[in-house]
């Protein structure tokens, strides 16, 4: 199968960071991680797409980024952790629900077997 990258991704790199976080609070490369496991070898995301779109959440108040204590750090630079918000739980149920809709939609005109799940 081919790899799905930052192009096709398009408009929903905010709803897939907003899903990672959800399973707790993570840095930036912790996130990308999350979501090439996720991916199953298939998601292709680079920090150029990633960063810009945490920004973005973090703008729109629905993520919290706060620096890491030096306490917290074992070595290396220091990183920014990101929580989700509650409003930010409130935005990934809306987006889910869009995205939902999206999948029906589209697999219908395309023909293809749609994912309820």
């Amino acid at each position: 199968m081919a790899k799905i990258n930052g192009d096709t991704l398009r408009g929903h790199v905010e709803t897939l960071a907003l899903a990672a976080l959800e399973r707790g609070e993570a840095h930036g490369f912790e996130i990308l991680r999350r979501l090439r496991e996720r991916g199953q070898g298939i998601l292709e995301l680079k920090e150029g797409t990633l960063y810009p779109a945490l920004y973005r959440l973090e703008d729109a108040g629905y993520i919290r980024g706060e620096w890491e204590d030096n306490e917290q750090r074992h070595r290396g630079p220091r990183r920014r952790i990101y929580h989700l918000t509650k409003k930010g739980r409130k935005e990934l149920a809306v987006r889910r629900g869009e995205w939902g809709a999206f999948v029906r939609v589209v697999g219908d005109i395309v023909g293809g077997q749609v994912c309820t799940t």
